[in-house]
């Protein structure tokens, strides 16, 4: 694959071709307090509807656009931000041109400027690197939050920058946490930098059976 001339021609393709350029990208957040600034470790990719040219069963967007998954369809280099199990936020990175649903989860990453205001905001960390070390741990400590869903993310507030090269210790293997379809082997869409302390323990979906009924919703992710 042919690497891009900028993050903006990067973020034109599927999220299964931008996640590996993202590892080792630096996720700035400027806030009143200060600035966080991570280093991506750990990325997970997600494409589209069911009736799309790449369906995702793994995607919030499988079954179509809602007020919810909106920013998720366009325009590409926003954040789209979501409440999840109740208590945390995921932040993605949106890929494609408009109308066509496909994103980045930020899953895990290295903290490199803004350590003591990211300690302050994670304080049930134990070690540095766990201070980032999963999706909602990862906007936690840069203070991101359901405010920021649709914010651009190329300048300003939020600014992502490529590293200068590819990195070249890509593993990839089935996403996290992904219960039923799109959580199989047969999707291997996230990808991680080998052997990073920062990068989350993998945890396979489990599918959990309603009481009251015999329907089974799988999770699913971005």
């Amino acid at each position: 694959m042919v690497p891009p001339a900028d993050i903006l021609e990067l973020l034109q393709r599927p999220a299964t071709e931008v996640a590996p350029y993202l590892l080792g990208a630096l996720v700035r957040h400027e806030t009143p307090e200060g600035p966080v600034v991570v280093r991506l470790t750990e990325v997970e990719a997600y494409l589209g509807p069911a009736n799309s040219p790449d369906p995702d069963p793994g995607a919030h967007s499988y079954r179509g656009q809602t007020n919810r998954n909106a920013v998720m369809f366009g325009p590409p280099g926003h954040l789209y931000v979501y409440f999840t199990y109740g208590m945390h936020y995921c932040a993605n990175l949106v890929c494609r041109p408009v109308g066509t649903s496909s994103g980045c989860l930020m899953r895990a990453g290295e903290i490199v400027e803004g350590l003591e205001l990211a300690r302050s905001r994670r304080p049930t960390a134990k070690r540095d690197y766990e201070l980032a070390q999963g999706p909602a741990r990862l906007t936690k400590a840069m203070g991101i939050s359901g405010v920021h869903n649709g914010l651009p993310a190329l300048g300003g507030e939020v600014t992502v920058t490529l590293p200068a090269e590819p990195s070249t210790r890509v593993m990839t293997g089935p996403r996290v946490g992904i219960s039923g379809p799109g959580g199989t082997v047969d999707y291997p869409w996230r990808f991680w930098i080998d052997g990073d302390p920062t990068v989350s323990r993998f945890k396979p979906g489990v599918v959990r059976t309603p009481r009251r009924s015999a329907l089974i919703v799988p999770n699913r992710g971005a």
